[in-house]
């Protein structure tokens, strides 16, 4: 039994951090996005005592529904799944949640300056000059190979890791892209990919993202990056992928989280678990799971700091700039003019978009992203002023239809307190190679998940279940008792 010291001790902890004494669990999950979820079910299928702590009101992180006045849903966060992406996939048909295909007929449009082309929905480029085409079909082709040498599992391992991380992915790019539409055309990809530039981003990080878009049998590429048939943005989930996390909450029991409840500190007692303290509830853990981006987590207070590594990687790392804004309409119009619903731009406030009307076409929907320097820019415009600019790219793109919206529906995910940005962290130069193995090494006891720190589909909701199953798997292999570990009586603090 736990001595009447213990009990003093924690009831003093209590008076001091004004809320109820904290509860005794074997593992504390940080974040209740897939990653923690994930994680705090794996713990649960092996008997581990799991408490799950959110800072927000609702589970999903990045993924959430947003009901529409039609009765619809749209997703405010990630929308697609594709082909290798093996967990968020197996984890929709756990839940018995059903997929359908993005919509992918007739012909893409691309605004190039003053050109308005259309291509085929299938094609990684559209009908520009010869010489900008070649050069973005071979820049694909380089980025391809040089990623097939990429190691996985450790980057920061591979051949050529410090000198490619020495570079941005500009500095490389542009070696092959010579021609201005070239340019403007791999910056709308890239910008589509990491809603950041290829300034921004080191080479190495670029090519270990691409590496990481397939499984342990497909080789990651550029192309299922971008395309949607056999691409990443392949399929979307009836009923919208907010469910993923709400049925998965459902299933871990909603009892286990702590809602509206930021955890500020995690202090390593005495007997070598951690005090995990939130705004209005602490818990005590022998392990910790953190699953969340880098830049998020190093605003927890860490008591022995981390190792050097991993508060380097948290500084460095940062949020790419994105908001979404999605207008609905009584019908999917464009589908009559043989339009898929995609468009590439080289101007405007969006430059990519996607038809995200339901499976049944009962409603038209289109979904824009506002990526980068884009959205940075409009941080302080209000949502009128926004959706003025955003009304204007539509009617440009699929005519004065798309004046005559029912809904707006606008998410800036820059101004969320706890995601400050999207879709996922990145690395600019000289951080990867020197930092990037703090990204899944644990701290002691404090593990790290959430999708920056997956092998394959970091990035993607793939990625954020993977990292949080191998935190778990990690905290398994210890093979510590669970369900009535004891704290060494007045030593925990």
């Amino acid at each position: 039994m736990l001595s009447r010291r213990f009990f003093t001790i924690l009831s003093l902890a209590s008076a001091t951090f004004g809320h109820p004494s904290p509860e005794q669990v074997d593992v504390a999950v940080v974040g209740a996005g897939l990653s923690g979820l994930a994680a705090a079910q794996k713990l649960l299928d092996s008997g581990k005592t799991v408490a799950v702590i959110e800072a927000r009101d609702r589970v999903g992180g990045r993924v959430e529904n947003q009901k529409l006045k039609n009765g619809g849903v749209t997703e405010l966060g990630a929308a697609f799944v594709g082909p290798t992406q093996d967990r968020v996939l197996a984890l929709a048909d756990e839940l018995k949640l059903a997929t359908f295909k993005e919509y992918n007929q007739g012909y893409d449009l691309a605004f190039v300056g003053a050109q308005r082309l259309n291509y085929s929905a299938d094609s990684p480029s559209p009908p520009l000059d010869p010489t900008t085409v070649q050069q973005i079909v071979e820049i694909i082709g380089k980025t391809d190979q040089l990623a097939a040498t990429i190691d996985v599992e450790n980057p920061w391992n591979s051949p050529n890791a410090t000198a490619w991380d020495s570079i941005t992915l500009q500095d490389w790019a542009y070696e092959t892209l010579t021609t201005i539409v070239s340019r403007e055309a791999f910056e709308i990809s890239v910008e589509s990919i990491w809603s950041g530039t290829s300034q921004q981003l080191s080479f190495l990080y670029a090519l270990a993202y691409v590496a990481g878009a397939g499984n342990s049998t497909n080789k990651g590429t550029f192309e299922r990056l971008i395309l949607t048939t056999d691409g990443g943005q392949e399929s979307r989930i009836v009923g919208g992928t907010g469910l993923l996390p709400e049925n998965l909450a459902d299933k871990i029991g909603r009892d286990k989280i702590t809602f509206s409840n930021p955890v500020r500190s995690i202090t390593q007692t005495k007997s070598g678990g951690y005090l995990v303290r939130g705004d209005s509830k602490s818990f005590l853990a022998r392990n910790v799971i953190v699953a969340m981006s880098p830049p998020v987590a190093g605003l927890i207070e860490y008591n022995p700091p981390v190792s050097i590594k991993r508060q380097n990687l948290m500084k460095r790392m940062f949020m790419g700039n994105e908001g979404k804004m999605n207008a609905i309409y009584k019908t999917p119009f464009w589908r009559a003019q043989n339009l898929s619903g995609q468009v590439q731009s080289t101007t405007g406030t969006v430059r990519a978009t996607f038809d995200d009307s339901p499976a049944d076409g009962s409603y038209g929907a289109i979904l824009g992203f506002i990526e980068a320097s884009q959205m940075k820019a409009l941080n302080n415009a209000t949502e009128a002023e926004i959706r003025k600019l955003v009304q204007e790219d539509y009617v440009r793109y699929f005519g004065p239809e798309a004046a005559d919206a029912e809904e707006w529906v606008l998410v800036r995910w820059d101004l969320e307190e706890y995601s400050r940005g999207g879709p996922t962290a990145l690395a600019g130069p000289g951080t990867l190679s020197k930092f990037g193995a703090a990204l899944r090494k644990a701290d002691g006891g404090i593990h790290w998940a959430g999708t920056e720190a997956s092998d394959f589909w970091q990035g993607y909701m793939d990625g954020a279940i993977r990292s949080g199953e191998r935190a778990a798997e990690e905290i398994l292999a210890q093979g510590q008792g669970g369900l009535g570990w004891r704290w060494g009586a007045g030593k925990d603090f």
